[in-house]
Order: C-alpha cells, then sequence, then structure tokens
C-alpha cells in the first residue's frame, strides 16, 4: 500500500505563527528578485522581535531593521539594484538601531549556508584573505592545509538557521517547488540550511503540473527539505518573480523616495503596511490606477 505525502499547505498568517522571538531565519532571494516579501509583510504585522536574519539582503532586510525587529544581520550586501543601498538599511546602519552586524564577501555567506546544509562546523575557501571582511569580523579564524602545500585558508563559520522563507514560482502541495526564472539563487541552500523551511510560490498545482513544459532541472526543492506551502500570488511584489512578472521599478523607487523622509514614510507605511496582505495587494493596484489617471490627466 502505497502512502500518498503529506499535504503542506498553509496560510501566511500560520507560517507567521510557527516563528518565535530570537530565531535565525534566513530568507531568500536576491536583493530585489524573488524574495518571500508576502511572507516578511507578515512578520512585519507581528509581534516578533529580537530576530537574527541572514539574507543577500534586499526591502526584506531595510523593512525587518526599520521595525525594529532584526537584533543580529548576517549579510553579503543590501540593494535594491537600481537603488544601489537599500534606504532603510542605510538609515539603520548609520543610525546604529541593528544591535549586531556581521558582513561577509558574498562567497563567504554562500559556503556558510553549504557548511550549514551539510551540518559542519565551517568549511574553508580563499576568499576573504586579505580583505577587511577579516579585520571587521576578527572572531572569523583561518586554518593551516593539512597536506603539503600548507595553504593558508578561510574557516568560513556555517549558517545554521531554524527557518528559511523562500519564494518561488510552482509547487506542489507536498512541498516540491520550482522556478521558472533564470537563477534558482541559492533557495535550496537556504533550505537545506535550516531546520525548517517554508516557500510562498505564486501557484500551487498538481505535482505532475510541475515538469510541464519545463525542464526537470529547475525542479529546486523536494519534499524532505519543506515544512510548509503558501499559495501567495504576487507573493514577491515588488521584487521580481521572472517569467511571472518583473519588479514594479515605479512602485520600489516610490518606496525609497517614501523612506527618506520620517512623515512620508510614516504615509507609506499607512497605506501599504497597515493591513494584511490583501490589503496591501489592493492599495498597490489603486496606487498603479491613479499613477496611470494622473499621466492621463496631463
Amino acid at each position: 500500500m502505497t502512502r500518498e505525502p503529506r499535504d503542506k499547505r498553509m496560510t501566511i498568517d500560520e507560517v507567521v505563527g510557527q516563528l518565535r522571538d530570537g530565531m535565525t531565519i534566513g530568507i531568500g532571494g536576491w536583493g530585489p528578485r524573488r524574495k518571500p516579501m508576502a511572507l516578511v509583510r507578515a512578520i512585519l504585522r507581528s509581534d516578533l522581535r529580537d530576530l537574527t536574519v541572514v539574507s543577500y539582503g534586499g526591502a526584506d532586510v531595510g523593512l525587518l531593521a526599520q521595525a525594529g525587529k532584526i537584533k543580529r544581520l548576517v549579510y553579503a550586501f543590501v540593494s535594491l539594484d537600481t537603488v544601489p543601498l537599500e534606504p532603510l538599511f542605510q538609515q539603520a546602519r548609520q543610525a546604529d538601531t541593528i544591535p549586531e552586524v556581521v558582513e561577509l564577501d558574498e562567497g563567504m555567506f554562500q559556503t556558510g549556508l553549504r557548511a550549514a546544509a551539510q551540518r559542519l562546523p565551517f568549511l574553508p575557501m580563499r576568499a576573504g584573505l586579505g580583505s577587511d571582511v577579516l579585520v571587521h569580523q576578527d572572531w572569523i579564524r583561518t586554518v593551516r592545509s593539512p597536506y603539503d602545500d600548507g595553504e593558508e585558508l578561510v574557516a568560513v563559520p556555517a549558517l545554521p538557521l531554524d527557518v528559511a522563507l523562500v519564494h518561488l514560482n510552482r509547487a506542489d502541495k507536498h512541498g516540491n517547488a520550482t522556478y521558472l526564472g533564470p537563477d534558482p539563487y541559492f533557495d535550496d541552500l537556504f533550505c537545506m540550511a535550516a531546520d525548517r523551511a517554508y516557500v510562498s510560490v505564486e501557484q500551487v498545482v498538481d505535482t505532475a503540473g510541475l515538469t510541464v513544459d519545463t525542464p526537470v532541472q529547475r525542479l529546486l526543492l523536494s519534499r524532505m527539505m519543506v515544512s510548509g506551502v503558501v499559495e501567495a500570488p504576487n507573493g514577491a511584489h515588488f521584487t521580481t518573480c521572472t517569467p511571472d512578472y518583473e519588479r514594479d521599478e515605479a512602485f520600489m523607487r516610490h518606496y525609497a523616495w517614501s523612506a527618506g523622509d520620517p512623515e512620508t514614510w510614516q504615509a507609506f507605511a499607512d497605506r501599504f503596511l497597515g493591513g494584511d496582505e490583501a490589503a496591501y495587494q489592493q492599495a498597490v493596484q489603486d496606487w498603479h490606477a491613479e499613477r496611470a489617471a494622473a499621466k492621463e490627466g496631463k
């Protein structure tokens, strides 16, 4: 007798209900690309605090820092691409409101995830040698190769996660998930480095539908990696989720402009972040409609 894999579908709020103060949370995606923003916005609405956030950062880091949710931040960069430095993160760093920051080389960050995924305390690599990463993170050690070369290498510490949050294009109800865009980023490493992983997707489909007209190698996550699946259409907004949608550049620039002043930021937060996810999506639609009407009226 065969047993059907369990149904792991959850709501956004059910996922956030699994999180606890002080957890280490890895957030997948890459800067302004395929971030699990619906889940991030739900964390903003919650009472969670004292989080360690591990991220190739974008607006996820900026929003959580501005809200005072982050106790420790481990990151390789925090950028919106066309806005080179995420504005809320910039403010938090300049005001020194994040109690502890760990800035790593991008390769070191990836290696830390790989070490955690393999349940190793560290992995050696050359990246970081001779850089200010080791000056400012002087707790990171080097090791000497035990072989004849005797080479000095950086012992990149593992980045173990309590929880990983990622966003992909499609998944089935069991947790198998696929990306359809140009890059998997490191979402699989985030999930393997975590005790539990939750994936939000644009659409939950039948298992057989995951590979229809899609190369099998794009099946990034297996159900063994995933604790919960959330169907969240447009859940990466305003970041990309190619090919379902590209980055909402106009709205992102409105976000960045609003962050420049406390009064305009409060108006932005009241309008777009004061309600649940459905309210957010509606508010964004209304903003675009108003913007289009204003252009027509000129």
